[in-house]
């Protein structure tokens, strides 16, 4: 099955985007209060998000400091990346899909309803059973969640994740699998970019390149492919992980690195 992808237009090919690598953007901008940074690299606390960045994936300097920051044998996703140094391994690795949103029509829903850390428990029955990606205990802190409840359980959500300056990243797009095609999930994306839009913010997404079906549904209501984008799960040099965790690790970084989105 093809899908046709329509490209947003570039206003300066040759110059670098801030999307290119928008967690290094987002954690150096925006989200830097809850930044874990050393140097030329940087992460999110590790029950907020698994995704680390670099400054520039093409300095080794940076991956030295990525090391340093995460610490010997640890398995980690990184983004806008696409080989590692020496000593360095690629456990895994996903193609995905950048959109952004170049005609979307975006609009409150009266029915959604903002979610927040006493909901989290419900989330992550909602994220295990659809996984639209990952989400950790203190996602909800990365923006505004919404949801959508039937008979006060939640049936659908959609967020907010990387803000880097001007753009907001539209995340965990998900509807519960008896609730699905009822058009819960384009209103929660369309209910998300309105708040985004209000303070001035473009929304954007990340699609995994074979979700097909989630690819669609975007271009039907306005966002555009700017990019195709590479999520790999690495693991730092030196030492001898834990078996058990490593494999834990890898489960989430999977979901980060191989399905970078969604699952409408």
């Amino acid at each position: 099955m093809s899908t046709s992808v329509h490209h947003a237009p570039s206003l300066s090919p040759a110059e670098p985007h801030i999307l290119d690598n928008a967690a290094w953007a987002a954690l150096t901008g925006p989200h830097a209060h809850l930044a874990e940074r050393l140097g030329r690299a940087a992460r999110y606390p590790t029950d907020v998000s698994p995704f680390t960045a670099l400054e520039d994936p093409a300095d080794p300097r940076a991956w030295d400091d990525l090391a340093a920051l995460a610490g010997p044998g640890t398995v980690t996703p990184v983004t806008a990346v696409q080989t590692v140094p020496g000593g360095w391994e690629i456990e895994a690795g996903g193609e995905g899909v950048q959109m952004v949103d170049t005609a979307l029509y975006a609009e409150p829903a009266p029915e959604a309803v903002r979610l927040g850390p006493a909901d989290v428990p419900e989330i992550l029955d909602l994220i295990a059973l659809t996984q639209p990606g990952p989400f950790l205990p203190r996602t909800v802190e990365l923006g505004t969640y919404l949801g959508i409840r039937h008979r006060a359980r939640l049936i659908a959500m959609a967020g907010e994740r990387l803000h880097p300056p001007g753009w907001t990243e539209i995340s965990a797009v998900c509807t519960h699998p008896d609730h699905r095609g009822r058009g819960l999930a384009t209103r929660l994306v369309r209910a998300v970019a309105a708040g985004i839009r209000e303070r001035g913010d473009t929304p954007f997404l990340h699609a995994a390149a074979n979700n097909t079906h989630a690819i669609r549904l975007y271009e039907s209501i306005g966002f555009t492919l700017r990019r195709r984008t590479r999520f790999a799960l690495v693991r730092t040099p030196g030492g001898q992980p834990d078996r058990q965790g490593r494999d834990e690790t890898h489960g989430r970084g999977e979901q980060a690195a191989g399905q970078p989105e969604e699952k409408a």
